[in-house]
């Protein structure tokens, strides 16, 4: 059976990757639906005509005009609601590839029409919280980031009572080994020269200062039902083992792979089912080693910040998110040095964890904490 799909972030990493999955399999895919921004239309044009989607929304009015005059006949949704308007469109699966805190819109259009989320946007589950997760039906969520693709496919070893814990791999970036104090001089350059993973600029910083981890410990929790204390991050720089379960007999079951994350988004797309061939196994005939090492958090605060984070509940996830793409750009824009980045947002956490109690998180209020959180921590690298 053809299952009708759309993608969020269609020109990013993960939207080209999932294109070329579907691409691969007509016989289980039709894309119906493509969304991005806009700054890159003429790749956007060239997967347009190649899908032939029933509708593209762009969120930048004049990108979508150049998409409109390219391509004759097809519907173009323009604006920055347009994504969220495509994610409600009537399909099998929406595969949520936006970056940031934008996804959370789309997010929960999807899973209000009833639609299976293929997530890779991870920020919509760690800043929504607990309105994603009520929102969702039982298995409606998808995870497509290959740590909690991992956790998935382990957790079908065992029922959920015989969970000890979750074992959560980072590859340590490309500064594993070094001090804080080494840190400090890193150049954008530098932070972007990943070891494994090929990846978009903001995601491939959060992983050289571990942010990305801290936000997949809080994915995890939510997504799995399992106490934060309960999850445990390893360092494992081959980033092959995308993440283990252990269970509480001792034994531990490890999700095994080459780093291609055409695997995740494949089996997302397919689940449960799996694709056939869907990248290259390990290779067994080959000798290799795989290590792991404990994480520095002296080094790189930035998974125990996320865990304070994740225990204060409410908007405190929210506002490490916000925070974090601020400093990113400013880092990026060479106005804020690597290890500032934490420094910025356990500030902007702590200024936040101050303020009075507010009311359950909704929509407005998330995105009310996700402005105050870019504004203070705007404020605080203007004064570095």
């Amino acid at each position: 059976m053809t299952r009708d799909v759309v993608i969020l972030g269609s020109t990013g990493s993960i939207g080209t990757q999932a294109i070329d999955v579907a691409s691969r399999h007509p016989e289980r895919f039709r894309v119906v639906g493509l969304a991005a921004g806009g700054s890159s239309v003429p790749l956007l044009v060239e997967q347009a005509r190649a899908l032939r989607p029933a509708v593209v929304a762009v969120g930048d009015a004049e990108a979508a005009d150049q998409v409109a005059s390219a391509l004759p006949g097809t519907e173009v949704w323009a604006g920055p609601d347009a994504a969220t308007r495509l994610a409600a469109l009537e399909c099998d699966v929406v595969l949520n590839g936006i970056t940031g805190a934008a996804g959370l819109e789309p997010t929960l259009a999807a899973l209000g029409v009833g639609t299976t989320l293929a997530l890779a946007n991870k920020e919509s589950l760690v800043i929504g919280g607990r309105l994603v997760t009520d929102a969702a039906a039982p298995g409606q969520i998808v995870a497509v980031d290959s740590e909690h693709s991992a956790f998935a496919q382990a957790l079908r070893a065992g029922r959920s009572d015989e969970v000890r814990r979750l074992i959560l791999t980072a590859s340590g970036g490309p500064f594993r080994g070094r001090s804080r104090d080494q840190l400090r001089g890193v150049t954008p350059g530098q932070a972007m020269a990943h070891p494994t993973w090929r990846m978009g600029r903001v995601i491939t910083i959060n992983s050289a200062t571990l942010v990305n981890k801290g936000l997949e410990l809080l994915e995890a929790a939510l997504l799995y039902g399992v106490d934060l204390d309960a999850i445990q991050v390893v360092v494992h720089p081959q980033s092959v083992v995308h993440s283990m379960v252990e269970f509480h007999d001792g034994s531990t079951i490890a999700q095994c792979s080459p780093p291609d994350m055409r695997l995740p988004i494949a089996l997302a797309l397919a689940w449960p089912d799996r694709l056939p061939d869907a990248v290259p196994a390990c290779d067994w005939t080959k000798a290799a080693a795989w290590t792991f090492e404990p994480l520095d958090d002296e080094a790189f605060p930035a998974v125990e910040l996320a865990r304070r984070c994740g225990k204060a509940g409410g908007l405190a996830p929210a506002v490490y998110n916000a925070a974090n793409e601020v400093c990113v750009d400013a880092f990026c824009a060479g106005k804020l040095e690597f290890t500032g980045i934490v420094e910025v947002i356990a500030d902007v956490v702590d200024a936040h964890l101050a303020r009075p109690e507010e009311a359950p998180p909704s929509v407005a209020s998330v995105l009310a904490a996700d402005g105050w959180a870019r504004t203070e921590a705007a404020a605080r690298i203007d004064q570095e």
